[in-house]
């Protein structure tokens, strides 16, 4: 007969989730290792006290650890491809019926909590609270979820590898999306997911894409570059970010970042860096009426020479004609306090508002100064 969780706690079935836990507590203190215990019958008790929260009766067989490891090995690279896609056909599933549970909350207007995945798939806990905000806790790993209401996420953000097909993709019809503490908690989103926001704000953390070589399979010794763009929209609303680095595309009414690097697009109206580094191929695209501030005093040494800002109309200013251009240069329509600027005060740094006009019309030069006698009509002989 094969042993339950129940037995391996020396519980009954029907126990109260207090007597469960006092179970686990009390064989945890008597065979965890740092008691002298065996860590093996440790892992057993911890993993049926965990199976038990969640209504599992049984353990997992060794079939059911094989198929629902996160990471399989095989003899050839098409076993573990074929192998880790059924991995992202079971998270697909089950973000697909964490979907269909939230929506019929929202639909009934109540409250519940809820596990979805497993612990060998990854577990992820979802609740939707009283006031319609659905919190969801752990790393959402692959597959797509659609919420009408806000979404409060304490976990990292990935999307698979192997397939586009179970790609992770987050959409909020109305409401913020917003992590807990992104940057004390390091949570971050990478690997090519997307989160579309359509009527909210964006709080995030540190946000990467990947590029990789990928070998030709006819022409041997050819390599493609395989792209997992990260991309992040609230076209009407704001995205607040940290770092964002390596293949990520950004667009919102408003976007506050620190540093950008390595082909990042960032379109928005309203752009502020307030850190050091705009670089490697990147481009701004600024909407008709936008405008662009540097904050960090020394923003002019981290901009590299092939970023540039793209205006909506189509034209296209480097970046390093900026860092160079001075405000008293600028034309006189354009900026009508120029004496509260040193000479050498440059469009980068110090929070400047750079606006589209400006940007559209970097050519044109300031007025020339009347001498005194034109200015009281009087010609010089």
């Amino acid at each position: 007969m094969v042993e339950s969780n129940y037995d391996i706690l020396g519980i009954v079935e029907g126990t109260t989730e207090k007597e469960i836990r006092d179970a686990f507590r009390r064989l945890a203190l008597q065979f965890h290792s740092d008691r002298g215990g065996e860590n093996e019958q440790f892992i057993q008790i911890k993993q049926a006290y965990d199976d038990l929260k969640i209504g599992k009766k049984y353990p997992e067989t060794d079939y059911e650890k094989l198929k629902n490891s996160k990471v399989y090995s095989g003899d050839t690279e098409a076993d573990v491809r074929r192998k880790n896609q059924i991995l992202g056909q079971e998270l697909f599933k089950e973000m697909k019926t964490a979907q269909e549970w939230a929506a019929a909350l929202n639909s009934s207007n109540t409250t519940a909590s809820r596990l979805f995945g497993s612990k060998t798939l990854g577990e992820i806990e979802l609740e939707r609270k009283a006031n319609g905000a659905l919190s969801i806790k752990g790393n959402f790993m692959a597959g797509s979820f659609s919420y009408d209401g806000p979404i409060i996420m304490q976990g990292s953000i990935t999307s698979p590898s192997w397939t586009e097909e179970f790609q992770t993709n987050i959409h909020l019809t109305n409401g913020d999306f917003k992590f807990v503490n992104p940057l004390e908690n390091k949570y971050k989103i990478d690997n090519g997911a997307k989160i579309i926001v359509d009527n909210g704000n964006v709080v995030i953390g540190n946000v990467y894409g990947r590029k990789f070589k990928i070998e030709d399979p006819i022409r041997v010794g050819v390599f493609q570059i395989q792209e997992h763009r990260t991309h992040i929209s609230a076209l009407n609303g704001k995205i607040i970010a940290e770092n964002i680095a390596n293949t990520v595309s950004l667009e919102a009414d408003s976007i506050i970042v620190l540093n950008v690097e390595d082909d990042v697009k960032i379109s928005a109206r309203e752009i502020l860096f307030y850190g050091a580094k705009l670089t490697f191929d990147s481009e701004i695209i600024l909407k008709e009426g936008g405008t662009i501030r540097f904050f960090e005093n020394f923003s002019i040494q981290g901009l590299s020479g092939d970023a540039i800002i793209k205006l909506e109309n189509g034209k296209k200013i480097r970046l390093f004609d900026l860092k160079t251009k001075k405000i008293k240069d600028l034309a006189d329509e354009f900026i009508s306090n120029k004496e509260n600027y040193t000479k050498d005060a440059t469009m980068i740094g110090n929070g400047f508002t750079i606006t589209y006009a400006m940007l559209d019309n970097l050519s044109m030069k300031p007025a020339k100064k009347q001498g005194w006698a034109s200015k009281f009509g009087l010609s010089k002989k």
